[in-house]
């Protein structure tokens, strides 16, 4: 009887010098057990991403809820619009924090792997997927119908911007640079004038207040001759009139004009703070779904290998 001997396949291993490979010895089965252990389960990936997003869900309905009860429509006693919003924006991060660590666990968990490394990345890879789906859903016509919720919430966060703009400029699209002037007009000629004759006034004053440089002599001489007419007063007089409505209207514009850069720059800023606050809070949502399919890792088990020693007869 003579001992068999167990012959071990050499496998080689790379280590950046292609002329002078490292073998180890290894046997097929180990290298394909290894390749096993590492090999994404995409099962378990897209029962991560079913379970994130059905957790992100049911949060976002309990925060919308808990944001609903707050307002009271009879009493006008409401939280302001940009508080409302930043709220929103808090539990939306919060909720995409939880819901990313337990889709990373249900990952990581029934990828069946024993090895923390690979249930983290099984995690990561179900946020990434539950990331890009929830982004489709917000933009697409697919959205409108399946990512309500999601959209509620992303109106709420994009609120902030709106809030803003409002409150650095009120009614700007309403603005009317002319108005104040043709009220006073209106008023100067104390109502005793025919109609026509006030319309023929405003008409007047404003293609010489609004008009260009090239006309605005001209334009304000026909305008203080109209003035003098329907408020009965001497040109001269009636010049300074146009003079002063004029100078009124640029005050004016310039006023509105100002408004609006605040506003605009006003909206850039609270823009760029909401998506630094986005960036964050993905990347913590990444984080969490590592952490989530670590915790996933399942307990190895040990299998008991015993090496057999064969005979052979001759």
């Amino acid at each position: 009887m003579e001992p068999t001997e167990m012959t071990m396949a050499d496998t080689p291993r790379s280590l950046g010098d292609k002329d002078a490979p490292h073998e180890s010895p290894v046997t097929p089965e180990e290298d394909f057990r290894t390749v096993m252990l590492n090999r994404v389960s995409w099962a378990a990936v897209l029962a991560g991403v079913v379970v994130s997003l059905v957790t992100q869900l049911l949060l976002n309905m309990l925060g919308l809820g808990i944001g609903l009860s707050t307002l009271d429509p009879g009493t006008g006693d409401n939280p302001a619009a940009g508080a409302f919003s930043i709220g929103a924006a808090i539990w939306w991060t919060l909720s995409g924090i939880i819901a990313a660590f337990i889709g990373g666990y249900v990952a990581g968990r029934l990828s069946g792997r024993p090895k923390e490394s690979t249930t983290g990345w099984h995690g990561i890879t179900s946020w990434a997927v539950t990331t890009l789906l929830i982004f489709y859903l917000l933009t697409s016509t697919v959205g409108a119908v399946l990512g309500g919720a999601f959209r509620t919430v992303g109106d709420a966060v994009g609120g902030l911007t709106q809030t803003a703009a409002t409150a650095a400029a009120p009614a700007l699209a309403e603005a009317d640079p002319f108005s104040g002037i043709e009220d006073q007009v209106r008023a100067a000629s104390g109502g005793q004038d025919p109609a026509a004759l006030r319309d023929a006034a405003i008409s007047a004053v404003r293609a010489a207040v609004t008009g260009t440089e090239a006309e605005a002599e001209a334009a304000r001489a026909r305008a203080a001759e109209t003035l003098a007419r329907a408020q009965g007063v001497p040109v001269e007089q009636a010049r300074a009139q146009v003079d002063q409505y004029a100078q009124q209207y640029q005050q004016t514009v310039d006023q509105v004009q100002q408004q609006a850069a605040d506003a605009a720059d006003t909206a850039a800023s609270v823009a760029s703070t909401a998506a630094l606050f986005g960036f964050i809070a993905l990347v913590l949502g990444g984080i969490a779904s590592w952490f989530g399919g670590r915790f996933g890792t399942v307990e190895p088990t040990i299998t008991a290998f015993r090496t057999r020693v064969g005979s052979r007869k001759f």
